[in-house]
């Protein structure tokens, strides 16, 4: 009988798949936008509540820092091999999950900032949803959020990335 694959390799397993899912979810929809919304347009969703919205952003989050769009590269580079490095040593299912939507929305605008026009290590990333007053955003974007939102809270409770809780003496397996 095979032996039982360790929770480590599991949980990289894990967080992996949800990157990759994120990924491929983020690259469709920004290929769906550029080929069917025209720049400028705006797509009414819900009303004006939610619409879709085509804009090229040469920055980061809220366009800001939209002058250095190749340290923006590097840098979310760099979140890819921090998030693959770590989830290397992972026993936790919610650390798992939490770094793969960031890893997962990290790579998806890192492939626009390599790819897209106006060349590699400058391309401006894809956002597409607009809400509200809210800056536009993509898929990407989201996951990024959502994923630091669920890693601040898994350490606010005091949630580790190894599986134990803060201040308790045994682990906790359901982290």
């Amino acid at each position: 009988m095979p032996e039982p694959e360790p929770a480590g390799r599991r949980r990289l397993t894990t967080l992996l798949i949800i990157a990759g899912v994120l990924f491929a979810l983020d690259l469709l929809t920004k290929c769906l936008a550029v080929a069917l919304i025209d720049p400028g347009e705006s797509v009414p969703i819900i009303g004006d509540v939610a619409r879709f919205t085509l804009v090229r952003n040469p920055g980061a989050a809220f366009s800001m820092a939209t002058g250095m769009t190749w340290l923006l590269t590097l840098i979310a580079a760099a979140v890819v091999v921090g998030v693959i490095r770590i989830g290397r040593t992972l026993r936790s299912l919610w650390w798992a999950i939490g770094l793969g939507m960031v890893l997962g929305g990290a790579m998806g605008n890192l492939v626009d900032r390599i790819f897209r026009s106006p060349g590699p290590l400058q391309g401006h990333v894809v956002d597409f949803v607009a809400i509200g007053w809210w800056p536009v955003f993509n898929v990407a974007d989201s996951a990024i959020v959502c994923g630091a939102i669920a890693l601040v809270a898994l350490t606010v409770f005091g949630f580790e990335p190894d599986g134990t809780r803060s201040g308790r003496k045994h682990t906790d397996k359901t982290a």
